[in-house]
């Protein structure tokens, strides 16, 4: 095997302009990670956002940053105590503290990473990561919500949003979910109770006594959100900090989260792709190549399905 790889890297916070396409020597694992043979890789904001310099107060990156934190590949090569061995097939959300995994290579900690959903081919495997494990720990772990609940969703025709409406079906939760009206009957189809139209109509006109609200828009909506809630509701948000004083004012609790990795949970989460629970929605597969085009489109919002981009075949 070659020890140099393709990779999709910045070099300083230039923005997408700064994105490069370039050999680079391939990445050796730690006793406590494994090697990944990168077949696809999901496009998320924040690796645009990286580009832009955004957190690099809190992430203190190292320049090049290869970028690129949601995979899905093969096992190249693993310790002798791994759980895992070469040729299976995984998938990840890998930590956004170190290196990405927009390569034909990545060391990934072993404690990330899960078996691919058997009922999933690499393309559509490297939808799930990021998406699943922030509607996860944002509606399950952090607000609790609980069957015969309602919760709000915003955004549910987004990537995360999309597998928040799937979770809370499954979990047998009353949806409301604010979408365009062009995406209410794909929304309709994950399994939203009701469907509102954030154009036309007021949600908080129509959502009365919520239990919980996952807001992925943040703004002037996370601010109406609070009309939506019940007493002792939770908002809870993965863009902004809501405001702890409207929370205390209302009688609700409301915070921000950031995902964490979390290779059990993606275990779980396989399980329940291959039940038939979640379904991947991919609207792009581009070439590693067409890396900076990928960040463009993600940039200018609006897409429906996720953004992936061919690593391997």
């Amino acid at each position: 095997m070659t020890q140099t790889m393709k990779a999709v890297r910045i070099h300083a916070y230039d923005g997408i302009d700064g994105v490069r396409y370039e050999d680079v020597p391939r990445p050796k694992h730690a006793e406590n990670q494994v090697l990944i043979r990168v077949r696809t890789a999901g496009v998320n904001p924040i690796d645009w956002m990286f580009t832009e310099g955004y957190g690099k107060e809190i992430f203190k990156h190292q320049f090049p940053l290869t970028l690129g934190w949601e995979l899905a590949g093969t096992i190249e090569e693993a310790a002798d105590t791994s759980s895992f061995k070469a040729g299976d097939e995984v998938f990840t959300y890998t930590t956004l503290m170190g290196q990405g995994g927009d390569a034909e290579f990545a060391a990934v900690d072993e404690s990330a990473v899960a078996l691919k959903p058997a009922s999933l081919d690499f393309i559509n495997a490297a939808t799930i990561p990021v998406g699943t494990l922030t509607a996860w720990q944002a509606i399950f772990d952090t607000a609790n919500l609980q069957a015969g609940q309602t919760i709000l969703i915003h955004g549910a025709a987004g990537g995360v949003g999309s597998l928040a409406v799937q979770l809370a079906k499954w979990k047998g939760a009353r949806i409301y979910a604010t979408a365009s009206e062009r995406n209410h009957d794909f929304v309709s189809s994950l399994g939203a109770t009701e469907v509102i139209d954030y154009t036309k109509t007021k949600f908080e006109d129509t959502v009365k006594d919520a239990d919980v609200v996952f807001d992925t828009i943040g703004g002037d909506t996370q601010e109406r959100s609070f009309d939506t809630l019940k007493k002792g509701g939770f908002l809870v948000s993965v863009v902004s900090p809501p405001s702890e004083e409207k929370a205390t004012e209302r009688g609700v609790r409301a915070t921000m989260i950031a995902v964490e990795p979390n290779g059990e949970r993606l275990a779980e989460i396989a399980r329940l792709v291959d039940e038939g629970h979640l379904k991947p929605n991919v609207e792009t597969v581009l070439s590693l190549a067409e890396a900076k085009r990928a960040f463009e489109m993600s940039r200018g919002g609006h897409t429906r399905g996720k953004i992936v981009l061919q690593v391997g075949a």
